[in-house]
């Protein structure tokens, strides 16, 4: 018979294994079930446990943090990086001693060190601690060496420059070929939208320039432009796989914000990071409730800047700007802005006093650098721009620039870039891919938020189409304000016609046809006619009726979410 589970009074403990929202350096963090989770005294006395274990342990400045959120509690503290399995224990030992003390008798303590639990987590940390990874990590840091190390491997440099050993196999500081190892040019791309647009953008460049460039992304990791692997990859995993490669001569990294609430930054050192935008999305998940609370955690890889590298931020986006105002915890950073109007008043200010700035100036891209402006060409000339259409790509543009620039990239790369990118829809796959059908234009994008999909119905119309056809559709871990202003933009363009499609891989705890039934109140309630709008239990299908159905003229709008649909259809559209 096998032994019952514990009820455990804790959810989501883990590890943030590099910077994090809370901490430049690694941390733990738990979120508290029970009635006690809301009982101000038994957090404080969470608190007091922390702080009096972690002096027992000897481990400095845990700086315990209680914060709340709409829906639960997060408890965190900075923890040392070779005892960080058992900082979690302490957290969650903490916690339940906290709760149990407090009344709450709903959780099983028979899992915890009751008996000299300092002696038991000592014994633990001894365990969990590395001589051999600590040695390399002095040796390589000493030799200004990124270093990597996740629970099966280590790897010392990055791309060309690296070598890699399992965990359990390391190697002595003294029989490493050290000469053989060294940094690669690497940059890490956030923000809410455009983040894929500016990665593909950067690595271009990076080829541009010739060298080989190693991108992860949404799609999964590319290196010289093949796929390694396919999926998600915007996290410290994919992340880890580029900058182990050994072809790998420059490293674009997209970096999501969940993976650095779950894990923390899988980075430590850039040559350059951009922020592309801050927008109203995925609220609720890991304690992020504001648009304010996201631009911290975007602003995160900042940490990755402090010997000197680029932070490059849309100085269009208040929110964000605000939040950067305040990191005055990370020094060393150098700021780049950019915007749409080069006289913006952020933008004349930043030149002004010596800043590097992008923005357009008569129809043309110009970047200020060093007292002087480049002009990177007209924008009518960049394919992305679809000649002045999808003006939202000026901002991408202008982040890949100057990032480059950080990187070190010549501007020469950058103007055949600029001038190339987005003239197939290759290049750019899922993101605004342009075809034509029946003589219709077709626009095949990802746009999976109100402030992308807005984007793309303004390019679109700005197309002046006959008709306008879209496909809409939701995953649904959106909060059910999200899903009803994903209708309420769809309906401002005033289609013709809308396909509301299901996703019945992408229910996240919904039951199927919620969130189709929930964008058709939407859309009815903004004043759509219940005559034009259609439902389909299927992305494809849906989709593909909306192609069958394209005449000459048209816009048809095709934001789609799952990765097979799009190739099938792409194949449809090449055809």
């Amino acid at each position: 018979m096998s032994t019952p589970e514990p009820h455990y009074g804790f959810h989501q403990s883990r590890r943030l294994t590099g910077p994090n929202r809370y901490f430049g350096a690694t941390a733990v963090t738990l979120t508290p079930l029970g009635e006690a989770a809301h009982d101000a005294v038994a957090l404080e006395s969470w608190r007091r446990h922390v702080l009096d274990m972690a002096q027992r342990l000897g481990w400095p400045h845990p700086e315990p943090l209680i914060e709340r959120h709409a829906r639960d509690v997060a408890l965190i503290f900075s923890a040392p990086e070779h005892a960080l399995l058992t900082a979690t224990e302490v957290s969650e030992w903490a916690w339940e001693m906290a709760a149990a003390a407090a009344g709450e008798r709903g959780f099983d303590l028979a899992h915890l060190p009751l008996d000299q639990p300092a002696t038991v987590f000592a014994a633990r940390a001894a365990l969990e601690r590395s001589a051999a990874l600590e040695a390399l990590r002095a040796a390589a840091t000493a030799r200004n060496l990124p270093l990597f190390a996740d629970d099966d491997a280590v790897s010392i440099g990055a791309g060309s420059g690296s070598h890699t050993w399992a965990r359990d196999a390391l190697p002595e500081v003294g029989s490493i070929d050290w000469a053989a190892l060294h940094d690669v040019p690497t940059a890490l791309v956030t923000g809410s939208n455009g983040k894929t647009t500016t990665v593909r953008l950067l690595a271009a460049i990076a080829a541009a320039s010739g060298r080989m460039p190693g991108l992860c992304c949404t799609e999964g990791v590319y290196v010289g432009g093949q796929a390694l692997t396919q999926g998600d990859y915007s996290g410290p995993d994919g992340a880890r796989v580029v900058l182990r490669h050994s072809g790998v001569e420059a490293a674009i990294l997209e970096t999501a914000r969940g993976g650095i609430l779950r894990r923390g930054l899988a980075v430590r050192r850039a040559g350059a990071a951009v922020v592309t935008n801050i927008r109203a999305d995925h609220f609720g998940e890991y304690g992020i409730d504001t648009a304010e609370a996201l631009a911290e955690t975007k602003l995160v890889v900042a940490h990755a800047l402090s010997g000197g590298g680029l932070l490059v931020l849309n100085a269009d986006d208040a929110v964000l700007m605000a939040a950067a105002a305040r990191l005055t915890h990370v020094v060393g950073v150098r700021w780049a802005l950019f915007a749409q109007a080069i006289d913006s008043p952020a933008l004349s200010d930043w030149r002004a006093r010596g800043g590097m700035t992008c923005a357009v100036r008569d129809g043309n891209l110009v970047l200020h650098e060093g007292g002087r402006d480049h002009s990177l060409g007209a924008l009518s000339k960049m394919p992305l721009t679809f000649e002045g259409a999808a003006l939202y790509n000026v901002g991408n543009l202008s982040a890949a620039a100057l990032a480059a620039v950080g990187l070190g990239l010549p501007l020469s790369a950058v103007l055949t870039t600029l001038e190339s990118f987005g003239a197939s829809p290759l290049d750019n796959p899922g993101r605004l891919e342009r075809w034509r059908h029946h003589g219709a234009v077709v626009l095949v994008d990802y746009a999976h938020n109100p402030d992308a999909l807005d984007q793309l119905l303004t390019t679109a119309r700005a197309l002046q189409p006959a008709r306008l056809s879209v496909l809409l559709g939701q995953a649904g871990n959106r909060g059910d304000d999200a899903i009803a202003d994903l209708a309420s933009t769809a309906a401002r363009f005033a289609p013709d016609r809308i396909i509301i499609k299901e996703l019945p891989l992408m229910l996240r705890g919904r039951e199927l046809g919620d969130v189709s039934a929930r964008l058709e109140r939407g859309l009815m309630a903004a004043g759509v006619p219940a005559g034009r709008i259609e439902i389909v239990a299927d992305e494809e299908d849906a989709a593909r009726r909306l192609l069958e159905a394209a005449r000459s003229g048209d816009v048809v709008v095709l934001p789609v979410h799952t990765r097979a649909v799009r190739d099938r259809l792409r194949a449809l559209l090449e055809s």
